[in-house]
């Protein structure tokens, strides 16, 4: 299907395009203003309901998020981090302790085992730590790539 824009048409859009981007910065991401500034906005469509499927702002909010991706793609590569790093980092940004996981991972000694990588994570363990950080249940996965985004969002 071939899409024909006129002169008239693209002015309308020009004056939509400015409308929409006093709110949200619908461009590519090139600085780290520019980023926070996508991230903010972002937030606030999610918050105002974007992040249900069906809500008129949620492909405003995909295509943001795109946005920030490739951002994050491009600036903060992914790399290995394994998950007893990946938990003792989360437990850092919280604040939290050994003893403060005894409900997502079992006894102390558990909890000291899957920290010094004696012990691997099973995926119940997994399953709950990735509700309580909010991030995927991927970040305690030996083996695969950490996206800084992961960790930047449960840090907020």
């Amino acid at each position: 299907m071939e899409v024909l824009i006129d002169r008239q048409a693209a002015d309308d859009l020009a004056g939509h395009f400015l409308a929409i981007s006093k709110h949200v910065p619908l461009r590519p991401i090139r600085t780290e203003v520019d980023y926070d500034a996508a991230v903010a906005s972002l937030n606030a469509l999610l918050d105002a309901g974007a992040a249900d499927e069906t809500h008129p702002l949620a492909d405003l909010a995909a295509t943001l998020g795109e946005l920030i991706g490739d951002y994050d793609d491009a600036h903060y590569p992914a790399k290995d981090v394994a998950p007893s790093e990946m938990l003792r980092f989360l437990m850092d940004q919280h604040g939290l302790r050994q003893t403060d996981l005894a409900e997502e991972l079992g006894s102390q000694g558990v909890v000291s085992e899957v920290l010094s990588g004696k012990r691997e994570l099973n995926l119940r363990q997994m399953r709950a730590l990735a509700g309580r950080f909010a991030v995927p249940v991927a970040a305690f996965v030996d083996g695969l790539h950490a996206p800084v985004a992961w960790v930047k969002a449960s840090a907020a």
